[in-house]
């Protein structure tokens, strides 16, 4: 009896002991199983990202290659605007210049070449005469006739000052002469504008034109008139006055005869006291030449370009 309950509680141990063994191997393939699902999940989890990195990657790469295009394309765009507005800016000039051309030549208003004109002509006064005088060079180098400056017995008169349009008197300094042309170089200090001479060749007759300067006396005076001829020989026997109608009186020599784009194409000479209209002015290029030689002799300098 006794030994029958001892094999019979030896067969349940056994039996638990199988028991046992089975749950812990269960168990173990339990814990394997998903530390094999946590590695693949991980795994994949590492690849998605790992593609989600990629995909980012490169959509930042093709927003930075679209926007250097489109920054490429702005500084491009931005070029051709400066561009056409400093074309636009020339053309402007162009037409301002034009138009002001156009204004003096159609119309009988000056004033615009006038106002710009004014401050570069000077009254040249003598102890014993006056007359007109013109700023040829900034730093104050003025162009008159001779016998401005001559006094009663041809002798060069003292006392030269010139008198500005803003009503300042300065002593001029007499540079030299040439008596044949009838030009003088004086200079006065300071800083100015200087006028431009024309090339006197393109002067044809029919052009407006206008001149400044101090008939008895006046100062500042302007008449206008229009070309009548050129290449008209002078008293000196050269063939290099302009002939104009303008109205020309004693106190307008040596002041400029300017054309509708306010440049000199001559310094007012003479009349002919016997008839009406008949004005001569000495053309811009033997101005040129000859305030050059002037200055070249004396000075050892070009004034004009």
């Amino acid at each position: 009896m006794s030994e029958r309950n001892f094999n019979s509680n030896d067969h349940k141990h056994v039996t638990l002991k199988k028991h046992h063994v089975w749950m812990a191997g269960g168990f173990t393939s339990i814990v394997l199983i998903l530390l094999i699902t946590l590695s693949i999940f991980t795994y994949m989890l590492n690849v998605n990202q790992k593609m989600n990195y990629n995909n980012l990657d490169n959509k930042i790469s093709n927003l930075n290659i679209e926007t250097q295009s489109s920054i490429n394309s702005i500084s491009e765009s931005l070029f051709a605007i400066k561009s056409d507005v400093t074309g636009l800016g020339s053309q402007l000039g162009v037409i301002n210049e034009e138009f002001s051309s156009l204004k003096a030549s159609v119309g009988e208003d000056f004033s615009g070449v006038i106002d710009i004109v004014i401050p570069s002509v000077v009254t040249v006064r003598t102890d014993s005469a006056q007359g007109t005088g013109f700023i040829i060079h900034n730093n104050g180098y003025i162009v008159t006739n001779a016998h401005v400056l001559a006094d009663s017995q041809g002798n060069l008169a003292t006392g030269i000052k010139a008198i500005t349009s803003n009503q300042n008197i300065i002593d001029a300094e007499f540079i030299g002469f040439d008596g044949k042309l009838d030009i003088a170089l004086l200079k006065i200090s300071g800083s100015y504008d200087a006028l431009e001479l024309e090339n006197s060749d393109n002067v044809q007759a029919g052009e407006k034109v206008i001149a400044i300067g101090n008939p008895l006396g006046l100062q500042f005076s302007v008449s206008q008139g229009i070309v009548s001829a050129v290449h008209r020989p002078g008293l000196n026997g050269l063939n290099a006055y302009i002939q104009t109608d303008t109205p020309l009186n004693p106190g307008n020599s040596g002041g400029p005869l300017i054309n509708k784009k306010g440049k000199v194409i001559g310094i007012n000479n003479f009349k002919v006291s016997s008839g009406e209209a008949l004005g001569f002015a000495l053309e811009s290029n033997y101005i040129k030449s000859t305030v050059n030689e002037i200055s070249q002799a004396a000075l050892n300098l070009t004034l004009i370009n």
